[in-house]
């Protein structure tokens, strides 16, 4: 979608307009109140707080990591000894902290070395940045507690795969959930991935080798069930792990009356918000414009994220209206600079409603890495390049840069076909090239984005590979 063009209502994916990416046409939505959180859901503010609670060890190695101006991306033995001993924590719970303010985006890879993060300067006191980070670990549940070096991969990348659906029903279950419940469920949905794979007995009762060497989950066999719930038991410890929920004895009783030596799973305030969201996909809606005009810039853009070009475009203009273009310019560039990758491109597209008078402070933010390919596409524009291929404007890495970016705001805002889709809109020819040179512009967001990706996308080999390079930009290899 351009704002040459408000009656397509397709998404154009890094296109002229980077920040229209994320958004979804909702001509009617403005009237249409935000959906509420189920009831017994704390604030974001206490939220937050539980959410800072847990990651108080990954928040104290990235500012020891900041005193160090700039640590390995991978924490050598001799680093790790020496953060232990300023930490007093074992090396072990060193490295655990390390890898999950990476997953948080606390500390930030870059050529190299690792430095604080935006996010880390934000912690303190922005709520909805710790609630971000928080839930770009629990997407990344499976990086930040790997699997048993023993267990199959094929076996670990189905169980990633079906854990969405066992949160599901811990979501819509709204309390505990026994362990056999999950298990059961967990064994259907392998099944039925096996079965998109065709790995299924070719008649009733055949105990059929599927292409991989895996046994089909209809007529499973023994070892299949001890794989399945080994990998259940380490799927639920690691999402234990990052605080999405916990596994405890159970209070119902089973046959017989006993309820001794059973478990049950259920979800913390924190993992109930989490997947809460995600099943309800949730964008802020728009608001009046008496409101977004009395509104700061951020939350300003936020409420027009909904909307089409159009509408959009007369919430900037009355904002704008409402307060001196210079302050205006700054406030938006402001926002800009933030954690939110959406904010960033709505901004942009806000500047272009102020025109010639943002042009020093936009040519001015092209030395900002993280505002330069949308500095460089908006300098495009103004000297009067069609919006079609202001994208020329930058160089190869800056695109991948931006798609990275884009990327970074569907997960965060859109939905996961939209997620799919963007991978049409790299200017790679391939998928295997577009990881290469992905996890070579060293955007802050490559992992996260990469696990996002590979949870959405429906190709099994394709999600697999995608889940690969995440692991390897994640620790720093090849």
């Amino acid at each position: 979608m351009t704002s040459r063009t408000p009656r397509d209502s397709r998404l154009r994916l890094v296109s002229n307009r980077p920040l229209a990416t994320a958004r979804r046409p909702a001509p009617n939505r403005g009237s249409r109140p935000a959906p509420r959180p189920p009831e017994g859901t704390p604030p974001p503010a206490e939220l937050a707080r539980q959410a800072r609670s847990g990651l108080a060890g990954a928040v104290e190695i990235a500012h020891w990591a900041a005193t160090e101006h700039g640590a390995p991306g991978a924490l050598s033995d001799e680093a790790a000894a020496r953060a232990a001993a300023a930490l007093g924590r074992s090396r072990r719970e060193v490295r655990a902290d390390w890898d999950r303010a990476r997953l948080v985006g606390l500390v930030e890879y870059h050529a190299g070395t690792s430095r604080p993060g935006w996010r880390l300067h934000a912690w303190d006191r922005d709520d909805s940045a710790v609630l971000r980070g928080w839930v770009a670990l629990l997407d990344a549940w499976s990086l930040a507690c790997p699997a048993p070096e023993t267990a199959e991969p094929s076996a670990v990348a189905e169980v990633v795969e079906a854990v969405p659906q066992l949160l599901s029903l811990l979501q819509l279950s709204a309390g505990p959930v026994q362990i056999p419940v999950l298990l059961d469920m967990l064994r259907q949905r392998v099944a039925e991935l096996r079965t998109e794979r065709c790995e299924v007995p070719q008649g009733a009762g055949e105990a059929l080798e599927p292409v991989g060497g895996a046994p089909a989950t209809p007529g499973a066999t023994e070892d299949d069930e001890e794989v399945l719930e080994r990998l259940l038991d380490w799927a639920l410890d690691a999402l234990a792990s990052v605080g999405a929920l916990t596994v405890r004895d159970s209070t119902e009783d089973g046959p017989g009356g006993a309820a001794a030596g059973r478990r049950e799973a259920v979800l913390t305030a924190l993992g109930n918000w989490a997947v809460w969201v995600k099943l309800e996909q949730i964008c802020v809606a728009a608001q009046s414009p008496a409101g977004n005009i009395e509104q700061p810039a951020a939350d300003m853009l936020r409420g027009c994220a909904g909307l089409t070009p159009g509408p959009a475009r007369a919430e900037y203009r009355a904002w704008l209206a409402a307060r001196p273009v210079g302050s205006a310019v700054t406030e938006l560039i402001d926002a800009a600079r933030g954690d939110d990758a959406l904010l960033r491109g709505l901004a942009f597209e806000a500047l272009r409603v102020v025109g010639a008078p943002a042009e020093p402070s936009v040519r001015a933010a092209v030395d900002e890495s993280c505002l330069r390919p949308y500095a460089l596409i908006w300098l495009a524009e103004h000297e009067g390049a069609d919006p079609e291929e202001a994208l020329d404007a930058l160089t190869r890495e800056e695109a991948t840069w931006l798609w990275v970016d884009t990327a970074a705001a569907i997960s965060d805002h859109g939905e996961s076909a939209l997620l799919v889709r963007h991978l049409e809109s790299a200017v790679q020819g391939t998928v295997p090239a577009l990881l290469v040179e992905v996890r070579g512009v060293g955007h802050p967001r490559t992992v996260q984005v990469l696990v996002a990706l590979a949870a959405a996308h429906p190709d099994p080999a394709l999600a697999k590979a995608v889940r690969r390079a995440a692991f390897q930009v994640h620790t720093g290899g090849v």
